[in-house]
């Protein structure tokens, strides 16, 4: 089920709210795989190519470490997706956490690649796929919990990303949700369908 949410406002103009209400769980687990997709481009659009690179300490993992993570497990996680284990027995996830893309744009080669398994493993898939069984390192899971852990994951390190950047950016840092102080505005916004918590 898919519903569009209008209001009207004060001048009488019938406008659609940004974010689109579904009952659909498959419809909403790609809806919030991209919105932390796009999460991650905006905060390392606000980086120095140099600062992709960058570590606060030697316990932690850069920005470009982080992405070449996220990629390796969306390869092993998407690629034939129902059909073969989760974890592809050629993946090397120790590597994952050395020598990242040398350049901005080899990042973001690898980092759309990874997505385009995502979404080309879910976009074919409906709710009535949610109960199958697929495996992970031989554990069996439904459809809707190897989805659920991989939200949780790459909402993770998404996290992880924002915060590098914000962090490296220092003054230059363009807010990715409400900006302080501007919670009443931005309400305004969503009230009026200019905005989302999305």
């Amino acid at each position: 089920m898919k519903n569009h949410l209008f209001v009207v406002t004060a001048s009488s103009r019938l406008v659609r709210m940004a974010l689109t209400f579904t009952t659909s769980y498959m419809e909403d687990s790609l809806a919030v795989f991209r919105y932390y997709k796009k999460l991650a481009e905006r905060a390392m659009d606000q980086v120095a190519d140099a600062q992709l690179i960058a570590v606060l300490d030697g316990e932690m993992n850069s920005i470009a470490i982080i992405v070449k993570h996220m990629t390796g497990n969306m390869r092993s996680r998407w690629t034939d997706f129902l059909t073969t284990d989760g974890e592809k027995p050629d993946r090397n996830r120790d590597s994952e956490f050395v020598d990242p893309p040398a350049t901005r744009a080899a990042l973001m080669q690898e980092w759309e690649n990874g997505w385009n398994r995502v979404f080309e493993a879910l976009e074919p898939l409906t709710d009535a796929d949610l109960g199958r069984t697929v495996t992970i390192r031989g554990e069996a899971h439904s459809v809707m919990q190897a989805i659920n852990r991989q939200v949780a994951h790459y909402s993770h390190h998404v996290g992880q990303i924002v915060l590098l950047a914000k962090h490296l950016s220092g003054p230059r840092w363009k807010s990715l949700s409400v900006p302080r102080n501007r919670s009443a505005e931005f309400n305004q916004k969503v009230a009026i369908g200019e905005a989302s918590q999305r």
